[in-house]
């Protein structure tokens, strides 16, 4: 056994414990299933999430040593450049660093789990596990890499044994997302009261994933290679919702008056959309660095109907262990959590005094921080060291239990 492998211990019914490796764990998905697998099934598995630093898929001479050290019993992918990366970094990070690493599973013989979007679909309503976009030169950067990187690990599959799951997620909404993107882009901007009108059009449909249950599923398509190995699932809740009614029923949690319902166009959308292009550009000139949101290149979406069929995935084997759970549902937490993060970041100061409370040594802290120092100073227990990392210590750094 090489030095650091620590599978000795038993894993389910006397087995070994089994590693995996899991790629993007610092996004609101990959961290999710760290979460679980750290939490849930550290008995069974023990899962490595390397950072960047430590393993780049840019890179196919890091994934070489990276895995030969590890020796992992699967790889789980769901690292993705930023939405609006550049044509080299979404080519090196969700295309070749895909691939590479499925390259590495196919040597070592392991399951490779893919987690891919629904980006490469087009727009339609109950969009099967079989259609995908045609690959042309008109899509974005992240639609084409996560397009091919899909048909290469189903070639790989189909030439060489790749033993895979692609996972296809839509909009996933989940807390702990330290990133405002995505669905938190949306409603962030209600919250912000950015958006005065509504940006889509009656009728509107979408699917959405539920960040907090992919880790169940992960978990079956690993225990359940036979049924799930060299396959494509679709993983969203059941029902579809209706973008404007979930813009208004934010609003409503919010008590808001904005946005209000009057329907903008999307043409009037589009010209807005390539003004603000122009003047960040020009602002630029002036050495006036402008981001514009990048979920800028999906705004053509917010007016066409997107859901995916969930089929496939109610018949087979996998249950759903929130049967109930839905955007709607989660959106209490959801305004809670994210309100208190944004309000601690001074992001949205509208909601603060509701959602973060007193802060106890605000006064102090803002006029005389001084006192505030010297009255700590004086409360030896406040600044003691702590008695039981002391005991530690005379234990010889060695729990005593």
């Amino acid at each position: 056994m090489m030095e650091g492998d620590d599978r000795s211990g038993p894993g389910p019914a006397g087995g070994k414990k089994r590693l995996g490796v899991l790629i993007g764990g610092s996004g609101l998905i990959g961290g999710t299933l760290v979460h679980y697998f750290k939490t849930m099934t550290a008995d069974e598995i023990d899962i490595r999430a390397p950072s960047s630093k430590k393993l780049s898929i840019r890179n196919a001479e890091d994934i070489r040593t990276y895995l030969i050290r590890a020796r992992p019993d699967f790889v789980i992918n769901s690292a993705v450049a930023s939405l609006d990366s550049d044509a080299q970094l979404a080519f090196e990070v969700n295309y070749k660093g895909s691939v590479n690493l499925a390259r590495a599973c196919c040597s070592l013989g392991i399951p490779y789990i893919h987690i891919s979007s629904a980006a490469t679909l087009p727009n339609g309503e109950n969009l099967s596990e079989e259609e995908h976009l045609p690959l042309s030169p008109s899509l974005n950067h992240y639609a084409k890499s996560k397009l091919m990187a899909e048909r290469t690990i189903r070639h790989m599959g189909k030439e060489q044994g790749l033993d895979y799951t692609i996972i296809r997620l839509a909009i996933v909404y989940g807390e702990h997302d330290h990133k405002i993107q995505g669905f938190h882009r949306l409603f962030f901007s209600i919250a912000d009261e950015a958006m005065p009108f509504m940006v889509t059009r009656k009728g509107v449909k979408h699917s959405y994933t539920n960040s907090d249950k992919i880790p169940y599923f992960v978990h079956h398509v690993l225990d359940h290679r036979e049924e799930f190995g060299q396959e494509t699932y679709h993983f969203v809740d059941k029902d579809p919702v209706e973008l404007a009614d979930l813009i208004l029923t934010i609003r409503s949690y919010l008590e808001l008056k904005r946005p209000r319902e009057i329907y903008i166009p999307y043409t009037v959308i589009r010209s807005g959309k390539f003004f603000l292009q122009w003047l960040a550009s020009i602002l630029n000139w002036f050495g006036i660095s402008v981001r514009l949101p990048p979920e800028l290149i999906f705004l053509e979406h917010f007016y066409k109907t997107q859901t995916l069929s969930c089929e496939k995935l109610r018949n087979s084997s996998f249950i759903d262990p929130l049967p109930d759970e839905s955007i709607y549902t989660a959106l209490p937490r959801l305004v809670v959590y994210y309100l208190e993060r944004w309000g601690h970041l001074n992001l949205i100061t509208t909601f603060n005094e509701e959602f973060l409370g007193k802060f106890e040594f605000e006064d102090d802290f803002l006029h005389q921080p001084r006192k505030l120092l010297n009255t700590i100073h004086a409360d030896t227990d406040s600044i003691a060291p702590f008695p039981e990392l002391q005991t530690l210590r005379r234990n010889g750094g060695k729990n005593g239990c």
